[in-house]
């Protein structure tokens, strides 16, 4: 695993081996698996009012009490089920949250009826590729987007929850919609030229 130290890259991971594992191998890269997807949407969902690195550390626990991200599966959670989740203290526990994967899974069902790809409903946000942005600091990335204020509205007309305009840009971030590193980091010259 590389050193913080090794390669220039964005600020945000710090020293942490696990944040900087994320940030080199993951963070940004286009992702095109519908499950995929709604496993890294439902996450940012949790996210809200935390740190990333805590939703992070708790993913295996995540990807372990929510059925490996099945949309299927979550959308036929009953009140047993969701008590269970309500007691695990490998995951947020946050009753609002827990019941909006549940909605949000439902509505995944409904989109993958209607359109078949949660992909490309998605990536049609951005015109179906990724923006290279140019970042040169950290201060300089927005928060939220139009694109991401589009995706937040379609998504909540479909029933998702704990999707707005905000968590959709960090979402956007995670699945390689946008490449948010910074120029100088290692990773806005390798993931762009995909």
């Amino acid at each position: 695993m590389p050193t913080p130290s090794d390669k220039p890259r964005c600020a945000w991971p710090g020293n942490d081996p696990l944040y900087v594992t994320y940030h080199d191998e993951e963070w940004g890269v286009p992702e095109h698996d519908d499950r995929a997807l709604f496993e890294k949407l439902l996450l940012d969902g949790f996210q809200a009012g935390l740190s990333w690195i805590t939703i992070l550390r708790k993913r295996d626990n995540f990807r372990r009490a929510f059925d490996g991200f099945e949309p299927r599966k979550i959308a036929r959670y009953r009140p047993d089920k969701l008590q269970r989740l309500m007691a695990d203290p490998g995951i947020v526990r946050n009753r609002q949250k827990i019941e909006g994967a549940v909605e949000s899974a439902k509505a995944w069902l409904a989109i993958m009826e209607q359109k078949n790809s949660f992909d490309r409903f998605l990536w049609q946000f951005v015109d179906g590729r990724p923006k290279l942005n140019h970042w040169r600091r950290l201060e300089q990335i927005p928060a939220a987007t139009p694109e991401s204020q589009a995706m937040a509205k379609a998504l909540r007309e479909r029933g998702f929850r704990f999707c707005g305009p905000t968590i959709c840009y960090a979402f956007m971030q995670a699945v390689g919609m946008v490449n948010d590193h910074v120029v100088e980091c290692f990773r806005h010259t390798e993931i762009g030229q995909r």
